[in-house]
């Protein structure tokens, strides 16, 4: 005897078949988009490596600045010791230099530098009145 199919099965696994597939396709497109967050996330990491090493320079150059400011206020009769043009100091920046120019008590200090990979000069400026000079 001869099994018997019925048109209801046939449809049913006539509906299985053309499914086929649908579950790779469901998987590559969750791991495009798992990818996806995974370079932005990298891409977020650089950009906060970036900007902290940005804010260490900075903050550097502020203390370079100050230091010599704290180096005139405590010799105000000395202050013209202090002027100084393009002085190196990449020991402490990368390509750094610091300006001293006085200008009878009034005192403006420069610093620039270039971080290492980036062309562009960064500059940072203070200005302070000393008395007694």
């Amino acid at each position: 005897m001869r099994p018997v199919i019925s048109k209801e099965k046939t449809v049913i696994a006539t509906k299985g078949h053309k499914e086929q597939g649908v579950v790779l396709l469901e998987a590559l497109v969750a791991i495009l988009i798992f990818s996806t967050g995974l370079l932005a996330l990298m891409g977020m990491q650089a950009a906060m490596v970036k900007n902290v090493s940005d804010a260490k320079y900075r903050a550097d150059a502020s203390f370079i600045a100050q230091k010599r400011l704290g180096d005139i206020w405590a010799d105000p009769q000395n202050m013209a010791g202090y002027a100084e043009v393009d002085t190196d100091i990449s020991t402490l920046l990368p390509n750094g230099t610091r300006t001293v120019v006085i200008a009878g008590n009034q005192v403006t200090i420069t610093v620039t530098w270039i971080e290492p990979g980036h062309p562009d000069m960064h500059r940072f400026t203070t200005n302070a009145f000393v008395a007694g000079g």
